[in-house]
């Protein structure tokens, strides 16, 4: 039995595995009492990029350990994965495009943990970046509005050169949303413009007013012209009504509660009207009837 312990640890081969994996454990079990120490003390808002960090330095330690083991032999690994690149290359070029596309992700800004994108079809909020997917809270799909309806997508990074990225929260964490309200003809329309518009005023002021500063910061930025925050709202004649639309300003998440808002204060100012401003509907015009013949038995 001696012999045999004396056989494997003369052997250099099982000796740098066994030094490996040793360490590869320590590694592990030194990360987990950082976890536990440093997660005592953080807040649960920055818990999720610490743990990140404490685990990019983990496999940064695991990496130079497989170095210094097996630094005598990096040279003969090196001539080995030259002659196998090529092969590895394309068995691999998913993983590699999707790597590349986690370096593209972090670097060039594209999107962090947290904000609202839409990446290759799938809107959502990330709520996790990886080196190969991100993982995204989607939205929408049978649940109408911006509401989340529980599944949980990963896509891979290599989207990121096939498809455009749609951010909203990035630079400017606010959306402009409409709404279009009829209104039967004959209605007093200054009185109606003056209801719809009051109660947009009300509601989303205060987005206006904070958005304007983030707004000059992307003029700044970005070569892109002006643009008007605050409530417009403007009136087109249909077949069957006086459409009038409004357009504003709301933050990315709460566009379906203020509109809702914006809804109840508009209905509100209607039935307060008594009558003058009174809603739409479809109308039917007959320009002729047809003769109708009664036949008496």
């Amino acid at each position: 039995m001696q012999e045999i312990i004396r056989d494997i640890l003369s052997n250099q081969t099982i000796t740098n595995i066994l030094f490996v994996l040793a360490g590869l454990i320590l590694v592990l079990i030194f990360v987990s009492i950082i976890k536990k120490i440093i997660g005592k003390r953080i807040k649960a808002d920055n818990w999720y990029k610490t743990k990140k960090i404490i685990n990019f330095f983990g496999y940064l330690m695991a990496v130079i350990l497989i170095l210094i083991v097996y630094s005598d032999q990096l040279s003969g690994i090196t001539v080995a994965l030259g002659v196998a690149g090529a092969g590895i290359a394309f068995a691999l070029q998913e993983v590699i495009i999707s790597f590349a596309g986690w370096i593209a992700i972090i670097v060039g800004g594209f999107y962090r943990t947290g904000d609202r994108v839409q990446l290759g079809g799938i809107k959502g909020d990330v709520i996790d970046q990886g080196v190969l997917r991100t993982t995204v809270m989607e939205l929408g799909e049978w649940v109408n509005g911006d509401l989340y309806n529980g599944r949980i997508v990963r896509v891979a990074n290599s989207f990121v050169f096939k498809a455009p990225v749609f951010n909203y929260s990035a630079d400017f964490p606010f959306l402009w949303d409409e709404i279009r309200i009829p209104v039967k003809f004959g209605s007093d329309y200054d009185l109606a413009r003056s209801i719809i518009k009051r109660a947009a005023d009300d509601v989303t002021a205060d987005y206006a007013d904070r958005s304007q500063a983030r707004w000059n910061d992307m003029v700044r930025k970005y070569s892109i012209e002006n643009a008007t925050l605050h409530t417009m709202v403007s009136i087109e004649i249909t077949d069957n009504w006086v459409e009038f639309t409004l357009r504003y300003v709301v933050n990315y998440k709460l566009r379906r509660t203020i509109r809702t808002e914006i809804f109840t204060r508009i209905l509100n100012g209607i039935d307060a009207s008594n009558g003058q401003v009174e809603l739409g509907s479809a109308t039917i015009n007959i320009t002729e009837v047809p003769p109708i013949k009664l036949e008496q038995s």
